[in-house]
């Protein structure tokens, strides 16, 4: 026989449905959850659990579900009247039971606020109407509106005059995405996931390290500065005249690169290649790009050069592997998607992503490395 802790964990599992019916102003009552199970075969157990359903029911607390029943012979207990339906008549009573009452009420004055201010957020309501119980409302308010009044801020997160909790906005930056997303649609960065790139807001940003290896450029540009690390904002709007750009891995390599005309040469670090995957003054470029002997180089490359088609590798090629292997070992990688490599260099991938081999730039030889580069 069903059980009054079955009934509640069933009518809690429609709150979500009548919350939604609440948005659509449906009619959600009332509610029937069927009630025939099986009764029990000993006949003190079935006793008690009838007993106990009906002491949970509207018939004795006043609230809460109505039983219906239905006359069956058994076999067990002859003629008797079983529950065939549980009903929460009204809307008091399911809430009542399942104690929602609280919820329920936050939820239909969020409800009302953010609908009258903004109406666009109606099938968002209706798909996530839980988050309307469990967030701050008042200050998720006050950060829409100033976004829809101003969606290009240029500002600090910390800088904006919004009347909130200084880390409010920091904290909640995954509904607040997701409400800006159609508030200022026509403003949003849809290719960015970094929230403030995404709404235009300024951050601490990533630092590029590179070298001008043109030494008569540097003294133009740089009063003799080579050796620059400035943020990625400021790197993207660069206008140097070079021809050539190389990315390397190891910063000691950085740092030793040979001086060339019309080239720079930027420390990759093994993530900046993403930092620098949209600068549009690199499309115009040759770039060649060097990593470790390892199929992690080989996935940076292939990621590098899913951004900039001309990206051509050296130093990661069988006769360099072969001349220098000691042995090393490196991390397996689960990854199998295809990459954006030449044949050449898929090969070279894959024998040393099945056997995890890595040949670290630093242990190729400083004058081998001057003698490979390309030019």
């Amino acid at each position: 026989m069903i059980t009054p802790a079955e009934i509640k964990q069933k009518a809690e599992r429609n709150y979500i449905a009548y919350l939604q019916s609440t948005i659509a102003g449906n009619s959600f009552f009332p509610l029937v959850i069927v009630g025939n199970k099986k009764p029990d075969e000993n006949a003190v157990r079935f006793e008690n659990e009838l007993t106990e359903l009906i002491n949970h029911s509207y018939e004795k607390k006043g609230y809460g579900y109505s039983i219906n029943y239905v006359t069956v012979k058994t076999k067990l207990h002859g003629v008797q009247d079983l529950p065939a339906s549980i009903v929460f008549q009204t809307e008091i009573d399911y809430l009542k039971f399942i104690g929602k009452e609280k919820d329920t009420t936050k939820f239909k004055k969020n409800f009302d606020r953010i609908s009258t201010m903004f109406p666009e957020l109606k099938d968002w309501i209706h798909k996530y109407p839980y988050k309307l119980i469990d967030n701050d409302w008042d200050s998720l308010l006050k950060v829409c509106s100033y976004f829809k009044d101003t969606p290009i801020p240029n500002l600090y997160i910390r800088e904006l005059p919004i009347k909130v909790h200084t880390k409010f906005i920091e904290q909640n930056k995954g509904i607040i995405k997701e409400l800006l997303d159609i508030l200022i649609a026509d403003y949003v960065n849809l290719d960015e996931k970094h929230f403030e790139s995404r709404f235009h807001l300024k951050y601490d940003e990533p630092i590029i390290r590179f070298r001008i290896l043109d030494r008569l450029l540097s003294m133009q540009l740089f009063s003799g500065l080579d050796d620059l690390s400035i943020p990625i904002g400021q790197f993207k709007n660069l206008n140097i005249s070079i021809k050539k750009v190389y990315v390397v891995e190891n910063k000691i390599t950085m740092l030793s690169f040979p001086t060339m005309e019309d080239s720079i040469v930027i420390w990759g670090k093994g993530y900046a290649v993403d930092e620098i995957k949209d600068v549009k003054w690199l499309k115009e470029v040759n770039i060649f790009y060097w990593g470790d002997l390892d199929a992690h180089g080989f996935q940076i490359l292939s990621e590098f050069r899913f951004h900039y088609k001309q990206v051509q590798s050296f130093l990661m090629d069988r006769k360099t592997f072969d001349t220098f292997f000691e042995g090393g070992i490196g991390s397996k990688t689960f990854v199998e998607k295809d990459l954006c490599l030449t044949p050449l260099e898929n090969e070279m991938y894959q024998y040393l992503k099945t056997n995890s081999f890595q040949l670290e730039q630093e242990k190729i030889p400083f004058e081998y490395m001057l003698q490979m580069i390309p030019q």
